[in-house]
């Protein structure tokens, strides 16, 4: 059909998944309606290795981990919206004929990211024009999660595009915050983030600009970001096939860092070289995890990219982490990023990379009319004007408006030729090299850099109408390719992180003060309330370099050690809080 008449074509797409869904979670057998019992609240209590262990010797069955999860499954369905495609019938079967039982990850439950295919369904991205065409076999990651023992159970929510720090698109609705239902748990990978909130334990997630870093700190759960190459990351669905000048990189989401670590273990110890051609075949160095969790640290402290800086809830995550690993005997400078690849010159870079084709691809898979994500919205109308109003509104934003920053980008995104492309992966490269030798140099000499995950804590529904660059903290990493994780720390207080000052547009009287009054940071800050964020999780990031999870993991042992054993002087701090399971 046409363009405009498609559009009915994405109704009927819409409808027919949604009613799918639907059909699906009332068919369930009554063991998944069943209130938790005592014996599903042990499962949900214990490590995923105690699990395997009793798995293995026989004392539980896969298929009552396998139950206890689907009623989370369902518990986190109807509070937040996690859930794309419901795969518990056919798990049951997998239990049976098709999951090895004596792997590493035996009867463990997995939730993925929509984008990951598995036989029999589709993988949407939330596109209408995705759905309707399940695919024919298992992906590599799959295949190797159920050669591992590991059983998918469901696929999870994401924005359509793929770009975006909230999880929502027309196929199937708006993802929410398991904390606070009126904001958003982050994106992309945002419906595995809300589902580890309410008590999943692993799940796999994709990250091109920080997308399981954001959703694992705006939902309060845990991950790790790993480098390219070292986790499989083919057999998926893209909305942006064929783009590497900032690839997308599978890693995994968890609970708890215990899990984490044990799934990271488990998957690399299952050599996914094996399966994807991607993968470099480096075996888990357990001796790098064990050091890095057992020296003194020297850590740096990026409290402010320069660009957005963090508000108060943020910071104060920021200097509470500061001041366990200080307590703990660890040393903590403030560094200064190299100056020719300071993290806006990365932001600029990283978007026209990421976006080199203008915006076309990512767009061409709607059907007439069919909701966009904000943010993605806000990119294509910059990256499709036309030359002279373009210029005209790069004049007006840098010279009447007086914000560089913001002229900058816009200047800047637009459709790139070949020749054009290869110039920036050369400043990609260059940018690389500069930051190796930066941090190889004296003083610096860390062991990992402490930085925001974002400037804010979780932002309301459609927020990245606005917010759409706030995302430099995480997406300079990618440009980097380091290993990042995420440790979450505490809660929005409406009383410690409320704004400085007062009235309205109070937000902008504080970041003129900063010196970051642009629309940059402005497009972040506007939506900050810490009173109606009250209950929200705040985060660190922990960065590592290219290639070093066992390190970094090591690392975000030691300082939820130190968090664990801090209190301030009002005696207040703590290992963070999960949300309770009931």
């Amino acid at each position: 059909m046409l363009p405009p008449f498609d559009y009915f074509q994405y109704l009927q797409a819409r409808n027919h998944k949604r009613r799918e869904r639907e059909i699906r979670f009332a068919s369930l057998s009554p063991e998944y309606l069943a209130p938790l019992s005592v014996a599903d609240k042990s499962i949900i209590n214990r490590h995923i290795q105690e699990l395997v262990w009793d798995v293995h010797k026989g004392v539980l069955s896969p298929l009552d981990i396998l139950r206890t999860y689907g009623k989370i499954a369902i518990k986190a369905q109807e509070k937040t919206n996690c859930i794309t495609e419901l795969l518990l019938p056919e798990a049951e079967k997998w239990i049976t004929s098709g999951i090895n039982l004596g792997g590493p990850l035996a009867g463990v439950p997995v939730s993925l990211k929509d984008t990951i295919n598995i036989k029999g369904f589709d993988s949407t991205i939330g596109y209408a024009r995705f759905a309707g065409k399940p695919w024919e076999e298992d992906g590599p990651m799959v295949r190797l999660l159920k050669d591992a023992g590991a059983i998918p159970y469901c696929k999870t929510a994401l924005p359509v595009t793929l770009l975006s720090f909230e999880s929502a698109n027309g196929l199937w609705g708006a993802c929410r915050n398991p904390h606070v239902p009126e904001y958003s748990p982050g994106g992309s990978s945002g419906g595995e983030g809300a589902l580890l909130a309410l008590g999943g334990r692993i799940g796999i997630g994709s990250d091109v600009a920080g997308s399981v870093r954001l959703p694992s700190a705006w939902s309060g759960v845990y991950t790790i970001r790993c480098s390219t190459g070292r986790w499989p990351k083919v057999g998926v669905t893209t909305s942006l096939p064929g783009q590497e000048g900032i690839p997308s990189i599978y890693s995994p989401m968890a609970r708890t860092l215990n899990d984490l670590t044990y799934f990271s273990r488990a998957i690399i110890g299952m050599q996914p070289w094996k399966y994807d051609h991607t993968v470099h075949p480096i075996p888990w160095r357990a001796d790098l995890e064990t050091k890095a969790k057992e020296k003194r640290l020297r850590v740096g402290v990026m409290r402010s990219d320069g660009v957005i800086p963090p508000t108060p809830a943020i910071s104060r995550a920021i200097n509470t982490t500061i001041a366990a690993l200080t307590a703990a005997g660890h040393t903590v400078v403030d560094i200064n990023p190299p100056s020719t690849a300071d993290p806006f010159t990365g932001l600029n870079l990283a978007s026209q990379l990421l976006n080199s084709d203008g915006c076309y691809t990512f767009n061409s898979h709607f059907y007439s009319f069919e909701p966009n994500d904000p943010g993605a919205a806000q990119l294509r109308t910059v990256a499709n004007l036309s030359w002279p109003v373009r210029y005209l509104y790069y004049l007006y934003v840098r010279y009447i408006k007086c914000d560089s920053k913001w002229a900058t980008l816009i200047r800047e995104f637009t459709p790139k030729s070949p020749a054009e492309s290869w110039q920036l992966v050369a400043r990609r490269e260059a940018f690389r090299a500069t930051w190796h030798a930066w941090w190889d140099s004296e003083p610096q000499g860390y062991d990992f850099i402490l930085c925001p995950v974002n400037s804010t804590p979780a932002l309301p529904h459609n927020a990245m109408h606005d917010a759409v660059s706030a995302c430099g903290y995480t997406f300079l990493f990618n440009l980097l390719d380091y290993s990042a994780g995420v440790v979450p720390v505490s809660h929005v207080d409406p009383a410690k992180d409320s704004l400085p000052k007062t009235g309205k547009n109070a937000y902008r009287k504080v970041l003129k003060e900063l010196g970051c009054d642009h629309a940059i940071a402005q497009g972040a800050w506007m939506h900050y309330d810490a009173a109606k964020m009250a209950g929200l999780p705040t985060a660190v990031q922990i960065v590592g370099r290219r290639l070093e999870e066992e390190k970094v993991l090591g690392f975000m042992a030691s300082v939820e050690a130190a968090l664990e054993a801090y209190k301030d002087e009002n005696g207040e701090g703590g290992k963070y809080t999960l949300l309770e399971v009931d």
